[in-house]
């Protein structure tokens, strides 16, 4: 089992071209093509990991199933938090042993996701339900730099979770939707 300490910022990407562009003119190799990802985040009756800033997470990458636990972030300028995590053979026995520990589903969201490395860290591209993303992961300076390369300004910075920012979605759209998830926000676009 890998554990390290996680140093991220999100923005929102108006023009994944431009991103993309951006990257492969700075030296960034794409380490994984546009993959399906659905996430599942689970607590326990009452919420004890939500209302403690926690999440335990599983998540189907394409076919690769992964485990993850993550502590209550820091605040600041760039997201900080331990993040432990494991491979998971088979993804839909481990929603059963989760189930079966006393763990329920709480949220859901999916993106299709590409990841770019220069060797030093990390940056991913999302595309949501609720708009586009990327996120940049890696040492603070680091993270500054390759926030300039990609005419990212520190004051678009964002620390917040998928979750936060569905929750102020739905806030600005009035959207009745429960997930963050294409369906789920398709069906309810539709129904208005």
């Amino acid at each position: 089992m890998a554990s390290n300490q996680e140093i991220e910022i999100k923005f929102r990407a108006a023009s994944l071209r431009k991103i993309i562009a951006g990257l492969r003119a700075a030296g960034f190799r794409r380490i994984t093509q546009r993959t399906h990802e659905l996430n599942t985040l689970y607590d326990l009756p009452g919420h004890p990991l939500q209302r403690r800033g926690e999440l335990l997470r599983l998540r189907e990458y394409g076919t690769a199933w992964t485990l993850t636990h993550k502590s209550r972030g820091k605040g600041g300028r760039y997201k900080t938090r331990l993040e432990i995590e494991t491979a998971v053979q088979e993804g839909h026995k481990m929603e059963l042993i989760l189930r079966a520990l006393g763990f329920r589903p709480g949220f859901r969201y999916e993106k299709f996701r590409a990841e770019w490395s220069d060797g030093s860290g990390h940056v991913v591209v999302d595309e949501t339900p609720i708009g586009n993303f990327g996120e940049i992961e890696g040492r603070p300076r680091w993270i500054d730099r390759t926030a300039r390369i990609l005419e990212i300004q520190p004051a678009d910075y964002i620390t917040d979770t998928y979750l936060q920012l569905f929750a102020q979605w739905k806030q600005r759209t009035r959207s009745v939707a429960k997930e963050m998830t294409f369906h789920a926000i398709s069906r309810r676009r539709g129904s208005r």
